[in-house]
């Protein structure tokens, strides 16, 4: 599984070297442009885009990969460096007091504004979604930043 997402990796680097156009709406993020992100993290989920949470939620959870939403997801040193250093660059610039910032995308404010019960009815049904982390089953573009509704 991990040489087919290295593969994935290696096939997106044009993708990856081409500027990202910022869209005019809330729905679109910058794209990961980091191989060891897009390796290590999109190894068993979609890798999210760092601008989703800010840095001191970053910072958490790089710091706790041995409980990793209850999976051991450690790394060695420096690749969690290398991770860390990235998502922390490129987070949300939101503000939380010590142990507030959120370690799921799913318990922002805006996160759930988007994904009501009956949103989340509907993406059940027509999209089979099993968790509100597959985003990929809704937004096709997700990989890329692209959260736009269909």
């Amino acid at each position: 599984m991990k040489n087919n997402k290295l593969l994935i990796s290696l096939l997106s680097l044009p993708l990856l070297a081409t500027p990202f156009v910022a869209i005019a709406d809330d729905d679109n993020v910058p794209p990961i442009k980091s191989l060891i992100v897009l390796e290590e993290c999109g190894a068993c989920h979609l890798a999210f885009q760092p601008a989703f949470l800010p840095k001191a939620s970053w910072q958490k959870m790089m710091g706790e990969l041995e409980n990793h939403f209850g999976e051991d997801a450690s790394l060695d040193a420096d690749s969690i460096t290398e991770i860390e250093d990235y998502l922390v660059a490129n987070a949300s610039r939101q503000k939380f007091r010590g142990d507030k910032a959120p370690q799921r995308i799913t318990e922002l404010r805006w996160f759930k504004k988007e994904h009501n019960d009956s949103e989340v009815r509907f993406m059940e049904n027509k999209y089979k979604v099993k968790s509100l982390v597959d985003c990929a089953a809704c937004h096709q573009g997700a990989e890329m930043g692209i959260y736009d509704d269909d």
